[in-house]
């Protein structure tokens, strides 16, 4: 069954497509950088730092000392110490956004998000993708049903190996070839392509910085370790975003600026609560979610459960979306909204509803008693919190 239209692709301007991007990254990296040096009372310096001692950073041979100091110093690709990929010019999530041309051929190492995004991209402008995940689920931090979906929806345009291990990457003159194993099986194969990109999670740059010089601890994974209140382990430091690597989004990112500001200057301090942070995964379907995931919530609360179809509204049976659907989680006590997840279209735009909802601290009802436009997309939210049980 289909929607009665029929159309086809005759081009796609890579090129072109890749080089709008880049014109708007570097027209908004030039405008924030144009900003602070305008700003007042503030200093900018355009070099690489590190700490030599408490609360003093060395830049150029000049070293600076602040009473308070917020680290914001992001985070790059982790590479995995696999066999020969230091002998080769593999691609990450930063360097790919430089490609000229299209590749034929191209293998992901990493089934999460970064990895199915990419996947997707490159699948729909006709590179032959193929995705190499160690873990047994694509995108392994979303409900089990959703993962399980977009696998089913995004293998009709790419392979995709989960619970497998990539062990020797080698290169020819034309294209790169690796060999990978299926952990349950042991079986081995060789899988080859024109292009190789690595997406298997982001390093801090803490250590860059040598935070240990000022007293700043960090995770064994090398992230900086911070307390609800942002603040490190050494006094009057607070760190936030990427470098922290709790929830690495650009909007986590902007609320933590507000909050450690805040508890910066103020007596009265104010926590970040992670676990309320809402993501989107633009891949086709989309995902977005928010909260706890069933398996976490079950640990913690007695919960309600609800789901509901795209198509158990008349927006998605027109629609024809038969599988894309949205699923929520309730404290059975209190109705108050635990979790909430959605794979399908302007997953991201209706789950802000609920995000709204949460940080509100309201319940159930303070969605379902207002009124939804019929016949929108957003009657799927209140479907889903009355299907409860």
């Amino acid at each position: 069954m289909t929607l009665g239209i029929h159309a086809k692709i005759d081009h796609i301007d890579f090129s072109s497509i890749m080089e709008r991007m880049r014109k708007a990254v570097r027209e908004g990296q030039d405008y924030i950088k144009k900003e602070i040096e305008k700003s007042k009372n503030l200093d900018f310096y355009s070099h690489e730092a590190h700490f030599v001692e408490e609360y003093t950073l060395e830049i150029m041979n000049e070293r600076i000392r602040g009473g308070k100091i917020f680290i914001v110093s992001g985070a790059r690709p982790l590479i995995p110490p696999t066999k020969g990929l230091d002998k080769i010019a593999y691609l990450t999530n930063e360097t790919v956004l430089e490609l000229k041309r299209r590749p034929e051929s191209m293998i992901i190492i990493g089934g999460g998000y970064i990895g199915a995004e990419y996947g997707h991209f490159f699948a729909a402008i006709g590179t032959k993708v193929a995705i190499v995940g160690r873990n047994e689920r694509l995108v392994p931090n979303e409900e089990p049903e959703i993962s399980d979906l977009l696998r089913k929806i995004m293998e009709q345009q790419m392979e995709i190996h989960t619970g497998t291990e990539v062990l020797d990457v080698t290169q020819s003159s034309d294209s790169y070839a690796v060999l990978v194993k299926n952990k349950k099986t042991g079986e081995e194969k060789q899988m080859k392509a024109e292009k190789i990109m690595v997406a298997v999670g982001r390093k801090s740059n803490a250590d860059l910085l040598e935070v240990q010089n000022t007293g700043v601890e960090t995770t064994e994974a090398g992230f900086i370790k911070v307390n609800d209140y942002l603040q490190t382990t050494k006094e009057n430091i607070w760190a936030l975003g990427d470098a922290i690597g709790k929830q690495m989004f650009t909007h986590a990112g902007d609320k933590e600026v507000g909050l450690a500001w805040h508890n910066a200057i103020q007596e009265k301090r104010m926590k970040m609560d992670f676990r309320i942070v809402p993501h989107a995964i633009f891949t086709y379907p989309q995902i977005a979610s928010v909260g706890l995931t069933e398996v976490q919530a079950r640990k913690e609360y007695g919960i309600l459960v609800g789901r509901a179809k795209y198509s158990d509204i008349v927006k998605g049976e027109a629609m024809m979306e038969e599988e894309s659907f949205a699923k929520a989680i309730v404290e059975k006590d209190t109705k108050k909204i635990l979790g909430f997840h959605i794979i399908g279209p302007e997953a991201s735009t209706l789950i802000q509803e609920v995000v709204n909802a949460i940080a509100n601290e309201g319940n159930i009802e303070s969605i379902t008693n207002s009124m939804h436009i019929f016949s929108a997309l957003s009657e799927l939210i209140t479907v889903t919190l009355s299907n409860l049980e």
